[in-house]
């Protein structure tokens, strides 16, 4: 089973990962995710009607906190020296693409950075908005790329 999972010991119990020997190396990661919202719910977005604020800088924001966070938040993910991320949003006819990039120089890769910014900005245009639209569903969460040199 440790074959399988790297984060799982010889005895299959968790483990994390032992970087330490790897070279650094630049690494980029890119994640999207949309929240479908309610016509309505996009036009006092657009209007800058919300009640609690400007939805895509409070949302652009927090995606940013979380990426810098997210070995606080999973377990098993290494404190990586995060050097940008970023955290774009594209209005649809039906809701709000997110899309955050995570670059660093180190040891292990920034794709969980990448997403956790993407669910932390969906999750608050959610809480932004809950009071005006109660159909929003999150959802296409995914990493589209990630590199390393």
């Amino acid at each position: 089973m440790a074959d399988t999972f790297s984060h799982l010991n010889e005895k299959g119990e968790a483990s994390m990962v032992d970087v330490g020997e790897k070279p650094d190396q630049k690494r980029m990661a890119r994640a999207s995710g949309k929240i479908f919202l309610q016509p309505q719910t996009l036009k006092l977005i657009k209007a800058g009607s919300i009640e609690k604020g400007d939805i895509c800088a409070v949302a652009r924001i927090a995606g940013i906190q979380a990426a810098k966070n997210t070995f606080t938040l999973i377990p098993l993910c290494h404190q990586v020296p995060l050097s940008k991320v970023s955290v774009d949003f594209e209005m649809e006819d039906d809701g709000i693409r997110t899309t955050a990039i995570a670059k660093c120089t180190g040891k292990t890769g920034v794709e969980m950075e990448a997403l956790t910014a993407v669910n932390v900005a969906l999750l608050t245009i959610y809480d932004m908005c809950k009071a005006v639209d109660k159909q929003m569903v999150m959802s296409e969460i995914k990493l589209l790329e990630k590199h390393k040199k």
